[in-house]
């Protein structure tokens, strides 16, 4: 028996072909569409605007691969991380990061990673594929409606910045920006969505050629290439010069200014000649920096900056003219701030009050 096609790998016009053929109204594809994609649902029998018949005809030929959450944690700082499950067994993480200005969905572009950055536990695993539009589309929708029911606060914000790197995967990553934003999806603002990169500079450029609305992060962490190599292996192939030359490229097909992400690591990239080799990047390309504390990685070889590096190293940056954020780490202690997703969730949904 063939196996059943998961009805949200169509697009509508494939859909509309799919009904005709089935000597059903063509109409009807564009109400399923608007049950999957605007009202996120994952059962054809909730699609109740739909004949009984028809909802059949659908469960007879086509599956809804939708992700769960298995498993979550919740911080001392309100910070809660999930484990999503995937249709065929595998587990990606994501947060809801609330602050008293923003709610925050961090969510992942696939499962492990292939970057193998020093300083991130996601890198220390295996990539094993690239998650599905509907995949990271589901994590969304999972994530606003866990802001929704726990704290009564509607998601402002949405951050490619979980497990895996999002320019290598390129097209799903696209495809679930638009279904998040499309006035037949989510609706959701592309200037509320970025998209965190370790930098593939060919990528970026596509990105420029494709004119996207939403906003770019650069992962950065060291503004020359001998140290940036030693904590990314992807700078030797993707060179500081190659991604200055892609991310003005990016910022004149787009106007949109690019953010540089900056962990500090003590004694590594945290004195002020680093700060100024930073200063010096900034100003080859039309960017500001986001200055994030690090947060400790089992068997990691990096330790964090003391409170008075930080301030200097900003304080630098700031003297220099060039905009900056110091972007405190919260979910610490279950291990969801950022570089921490490995998938290491131990608590059980209904101990929280809340989930499938």
């Amino acid at each position: 028996m063939d196996q059943k096609k998961d009805i949200r790998q169509l697009k509508l016009e494939e859909l509309k072909t799919w009904f005709e053929a089935q000597g059903q109204k063509t109409f009807r594809a564009k109400q399923v569409y608007e049950w999957l994609w605007k009202k996120s649902v994952l059962r054809f029998d909730d699609m109740t605007s739909l004949s009984k018949d028809v909802r059949a005809l659908l469960e007879t030929n086509f599956v809804i691969n939708g992700v769960e959450i298995a498993d979550f944690q919740k911080s001392k700082d309100r910070t809660i991380k999930n484990a999503f499950k995937l249709y065929d067994g595998n587990v990606v993480e994501g947060v809801l990061i609330p602050t008293e200005t923003r709610m925050t969905a961090c969510i992942s572009s696939q499962v492990g990673c292939s970057l193998t950055c020093k300083f991130c536990a996601t890198g220390k695993m295996e990539r094993l594929r690239n998650l599905n539009a509907d995949e990271i589309y589901d994590q969304v929708v999972l994530i606003r409606n866990q802001a929704e029911t726990t704290y009564q606060v509607p998601l402002t914000n949405i951050v490619y910045m979980g497990m895996g790197e999002p320019l290598l995967n390129y097209k799903n990553v696209l495809e679930s920006i638009e279904k998040i934003t499309s006035p037949e999806g989510l609706g959701m603002s592309p200037q509320r969505i970025t998209v965190s990169t370790a930098g593939v500079s060919k990528m970026i450029i596509k990105l420029g050629d494709d004119q996207v609305k939403f906003n770019l992060a650069l992962s950065l962490h060291a503004a020359n290439d001998e140290k940036r190599s030693r904590i990314m292996p992807i700078n030797d192939s993707n060179s500081l010069d190659a991604l200055a030359d892609a991310l003005n490229y990016f910022y004149e097909k787009t106007g949109s200014r690019v953010t540089f992400e900056y962990i500090v690591f003590r004694d590594f990239n945290d004195q002020i000649e680093d700060a100024q080799e930073l200063v010096d990047f900034c100003r080859r390309t039309c960017a500001k920096v986001n200055i994030i504390e690090y947060n400790p990685i089992d068997q990691g070889e990096f330790q964090q900056t003391t409170e008075a590096r930080l301030r200097a190293f900003a304080g630098h940056l700031e003297e220099n003219g060039i905009i900056v954020n110091v972007r405190r780490s919260r979910g610490k202690d279950i291990d969801a701030a950022c570089g921490q997703l490995a998938n290491k969730n131990k608590a059980a949904t209904k101990d929280l009050g809340f989930g499938n």
